[in-house]
Parts: C-alpha cells; structure tokens; sequence
C-alpha cells in the first residue's frame, strides 16, 4: 500500500509552480519506504511506498516512455500473474516483478476499461498526455481512498485529506452540508468530503476528466442473486475463499491477523493456518478492562488451537485523546465510529512487528450478520400494530434507563421503536445514525441526505445488504480499517471483499443469509469446517467501545467538555447550550448520548486541526 498524489492541467498549457512536493510530505506515513516525485507532460505525480510486493523494485510513478502515459497506484493487484501472461500474448512483457507494473500496458491495451479487468484493493490514476485526460478510480470495495478538487484547469488528487488540504497556502474552506450529513451518517459517503470543492471517488467508480468535463462510471456493483449460478455449494465456495486468502497472503513481507475471536477473523486466520502450516504468524487482538466489551479470551483460544501467537492490545481512556489527534492529522478528516481510536492502537502495536494484516471485513455485509437485518423482517410486522400500541410499548421502552452494558435489550429495543413509521432503507438509516434527526434538531440543523438508488428488484434485505456495502462499508467500516492502520504504514487486507467472494454471497438466497433471528446461515455452516461450533455459533458482540461510560468520568470527561465547547462548533451551526444539554443529560444518565457526544467530540478536534491543515508554500 501506499499513498499517491498529484496535479495535471486539462488546458493547453503546462504546470506552474505545483503542490506536489507539498502533499506527498502529508502523505510519507503511508508509505515509508520509498517517495517519488514524476513530471510529465502537463502533470506531475507523487507516490510514497510501503513495501509488500517486489522488495527490490516498484518505483512509482510508471512512465511509458512512447506514449508519455504516466500511472500511479495506491493497493495491490492480485491478479498481477495473468494479467502479466496476457500483455505478454499481445506482445507487451512485463520485466519488473511488482504487481502494479502491469497497468500502463493494461491501459494501453483496453483504455479506461482496464479497470475492470483488475482484481485486487487499489486507488489509482492515469495521465494520457495525448488526449489531454486524466483516469481516477478506486476498487471495487472501496478499500482503498481517493479525492479530488477540479480549480480551474488544474485537477488535483491525492489518497488523503490531508494531502489535499496541503495543495493550497490558505485555510480550506469547510462544506457545511457534508459535515451535516457526517454528523447523522458517522461518515462521508462519495462524493461527500468535508472541505468545501474536494470530492470523493465512490467505490467501483471510474471518473475520467478532460477540458471538456467530467465523466463518472460504475464499473461494478454487487450483482443481485441469480439462480443460475451453477454451484452454490460450501465445497465450491471453499475453494473461492481459500484462492482469496491465498491471492493476499502470499506476499514478500510477514503476514499477520486481526483477530476478535468472532465467526469472521477466526476463520480467516483457520484457512490461512490450513493454506500455509509451517509459516510462524502471529495475531493481534483488542482487550477491555470491561468485561461486556472484552472477548480477549476468545481470540486467545482460537489462536492457541490453531498454533499462531497472540498478542493483546489493552484499551484504555487515557489512549483516546493522543490517537484521536494523531488519526485526525494524518488522514485530515472526522470519523464517529468509536472503534476508530481502537483500531489504531491495534495497528500501531502490529506495525512493530509486520507490514500487512488479513481482516474480516466485509463479511457481515455480504452473508447478512448484523440483527439489523432481521430486525428489518420483524420492524415490517411490527409497523402493522395498531397505531396506538405502538404509541404506548415506545413510551414504555424509552423510560428504560440506559445501561453501560455493551448492547443491552433496552438499548436493541429504543433502536427497534425509533422510526416505525419509516420505510425500509430509512429505518436502517436511522438505526444505524450517530445522531438520530430529534438530536440533530435540538442542535440546530436538518442534514439532507443524499439520495441512495438501490438495484431495482430486489427484496428488502437485498436493499439493506447492498446499502450496507456501498455506504456503511465502503465509507464508513473500511476509511476506519485504512486511516487507522495506514496511521502507523500497516496495510490491511480483507479476503471477503475478494470480487469471487462478493459474487459467490450475491448468489444466496435470503434463507442462506438469515433465517428467522439465525444470522449468516450459510458461512456459518462453511465454517464449522474450520472452526469448533461453540466458537462459530456463540453470539455476535463485535466490536464496540465503554463509551458511554468513558465519556462521564476521569480522564476522558474534563477533555470532552473542552472539545464541546470550542467556539469552532460556531462555524457549522451548532448550538452550544443544546451540546451542553446533550452532555448533561448523558452525565445525569437520563439518556445515553455516548455516540452523539464523540462524533461532535471528533468533529471538534478536527476543527482545531483544520486551522493548522495549510502549510507556507514551498518555493
């Protein structure tokens, strides 16, 4: 992995003075081994290395000397091997050893459709000087990021915000509806980004940009289940899967696991133990003193029957405002989820040991794992009760008090009552939301979310597993997975969102994914091939965070209440008396606003570093 920037001018002219060498300096923790600045003809390219394949070799940028073509790529092409094979039938070998040499002669060959061709987790650009045309896209997961600004003629891009907010002397100009929309959603969903004109590339999208505008593509998108499909087995899956974790694994560098003691990362690390027996690996895993939060013992297990070390990752409050603020200036950017400082610490202790980790990412989405998506079924009945019931059971459950506990009844039962009177998509929305629309209007806004297309017949579980992919995943769970771990130049990799994987899931019928309150039906069943039932059947707690409680004592609580009332929150609308309202009841414990406090928490510390974000211009 690494990170990538760089400018190119659309007009018949060439480049002044450019940023380039300013952004790649925002962006050297991504890639410590090696930085590369390219000057081409109206463009220049950066690219800061982590080494994973090709550990004598892979400068970045690629200039294909005939033509003056010039790429630069952000992740890894699995399929290097065939793709290589094929440019050497159609006459263009490949000498170097890295994945990605195989792309200018790829696009040489097939234009921008290329892209498609590409199996791996990437982010990448291309300057064809002849046409005057930059190509920008990103995989098809979204694994890896990408942004860009359009200022006049000149386009500029780069893997982080904080590159991007490096391109200019003056203090980037904030949008005031993404930041909105943040606030509800936890996240940015393409082409939303908080700085006023820099957008987002979408997962599995292909924007290609000329004097003449702008053109977006989707290449791929998860296809809805077809039972055409020839094989659906475990034993055919199995081999998909194992070709997945084989294709990441086997790589130049020590290979290393996430490991929760989950259904998920227990089974990647089983396959990847039964793919390579005699290779030492070693697997981190996160601990809380709380013991609702901690599954520490079950990650140890699994590790200690698969013969791979384990090493734990104690988390405490005292972590949260140093990482917070360390995450926030390499990526330049908010995100809510909690589990975001979490992840860091993990990937900062991992980083000392190996330079790439397998994750299990994308597996709830894709096999139907999360209650949500049964709760969706039972929220349909539920939604037909007479209004009046429904009135008096949501007086009834929003008395309960709020509990510390990790997903307690009360706090599963005040999500199910919250928006009985919304359509599906919506409803899940809600559920999901780090600020519900009553607390988002108590501070004084009314986010418009951006409208959200689902594939058209399909059943409401395809619709929510296909928002979840496309939105929650892409822009949420996987911008935690890379700016945490690239924080520390650590790549993550996740063998789920493998396309054959994806695909193999889009197959499923919704009794193989869920079944009653049964969750992930079918990859359960696969596993217990791997791993004991107890393991794979106990259940789900994923990964959460003591937050509510953390935000109420030493020595969290005297810095929050520092964050919260920073003038800066001033520029977005906000009401502070309203944020000072949430904060008491929260410490009064007449609500629990332990998600709504963090994000604005989070929101407040990158303000702060907003003012500091645009450095003097280098001559």
């Amino acid at each position: 992995m690494c990170g990538i920037c760089g400018q190119a001018s659309l007009a018949e002219a060439e480049l002044g003075g450019t940023a380039v060498g300013t952004m790649l300096d925002r962006l050297v923790h991504r890639g410590p081994d090696g930085h590369w600045i390219k000057h081409g003809t109206s463009a220049t390219f950066g690219m800061a290395r982590l080494t994973i394949r090709g550990l004598t070799s892979g400068e970045q940028p690629m200039v294909d000397l005939a033509t003056g073509v010039m790429v630069v790529c952000n992740g890894e092409i699995d399929n290097h091997g065939e793709l290589r094979a094929w440019l050497a039938g159609r006459g263009r070998p490949v000498p170097e050893d890295t994945d990605v040499a195989v792309l200018p002669g790829l696009y040489l060959e097939l234009g921008a459709a290329f892209v498609d061709r590409l199996v791996g987790a990437f982010a990448l650009a291309v300057w064809d000087p002849r046409e005057r045309r930059l190509l920008l896209a990103r995989d098809r997961a979204g694994e890896r990021p990408l942004f860009y600004a359009v200022d006049g003629d000149t386009v500029t891009f780069a893997s982080q915000l904080a590159a991007m907010a490096a391109r200019q002397a003056e203090p980037p100009a904030l949008d005031a509806p993404a930041l909105h929309r943040y606030l509800q959603l936890g996240y940015f969903a393409a082409p939303d980004s908080p700085l006023a004109g820099v957008i987002k590339v979408g997962p599995a999208e292909c924007v290609t940009l000329t004097a003449h505008g702008i053109e977006t593509r989707r290449y791929w998108r998860w296809p809805k289940p077809s039972p055409s499909r020839p094989d659906a087995s475990i034993e055919a899956f199995d081999g998909l899967f194992r070709q997945a974790v084989r294709r990441q694994s086997e790589v130049d560098v020590p290979v290393g696991l996430f490991l929760s003691g989950g259904v998920d990362s227990s089974l990647i690390a089983a396959v990847t133990r039964s793919l390579h027996p005699d290779k030492p690996l070693t697997a981190y895993g996160l601990r809380f003193g709380e013991d609702s939060f901690d599954e520490g013992q079950y990650a140890e297990r699994v590790a200690g029957d698969l013969g791979i070390a384990y090493i734990p990752v104690w988390v405490t409050p005292a972590e949260l405002p140093r990482l917070l603020r360390a995450v926030i200036h390499t990526s330049g950017e908010p995100l809510a989820d909690p589990a975001w400082v979490p992840t860091a610490l993990l990937s900062e202790r991992a980083a000392q040991d190996i330079r790439l980790a397998l994750s299990g990412e994308g597996a709830d989405e894709l096999f139907g794992g999360y209650p949500t998506y049964f709760g969706a079924g039972l929220a349909e009945r539920y939604a037909r009760l007479p209004g009046a019931l429904r009135a008096a059971l949501r007086t009834l459950i929003e008395r309960w008090p709020p509990s510390d506990r990790k997903v307690t009844l009360s706090f599963l039962l005040k999500r199910f009552v919250q928006g009985d009177n919304l359509e599906g998509i919506a409803r899940h929305v809600l559920w999901n939301a780090s600020l519900a629309p009553a607390t988002l209007a108590r501070l004084g806004i009314v986010p418009a979310l951006r409208i959200w297309e689902p594939p058209a017949d399909t059943s409401l579980l395809d619709r929510i597993q296909h928002y979840d992919l496309e939105r929650s995943l892409a822009e949420g769970l996987l911008t935690k997975a890379d700016r945490a771990s690239m924080h520390s130049a650590l790549e993550l990799r996740a063998p789920f969102l493998d396309p054959a994987v994806m695909e193999f899931a889009a197959t499923l019928p919704a009794r193989e994914r869920v079944r009653g309150i049964q969750t992930k039906v079918f990859l359960k069943r696969y596993a217990t091939r791997y791993l004991p039932e107890d393991i794979v059947y106990r259940k789900k707690r994923g990964l959460s965070v003591p937050l509510s409680r953390w935000l109420r004592e030493e020595p969290l609580l005297p810095w929050v209440e520092a964050a919260l009332s920073r003038p800066a929150l001033d520029r977005l609308g906000l009401d502070r008396q309203a944020i000072a309202a949430l904060l008491q009841e929260h410490l009064r414990r007449q609500a629990d606003h332990g998600r709504a406090l963090w994000a604005l928490v989070v929101l407040s510390e990158w303000l702060d570093w907003l003012d500091t974000a645009a450095p003097a211009r280098r001559p």
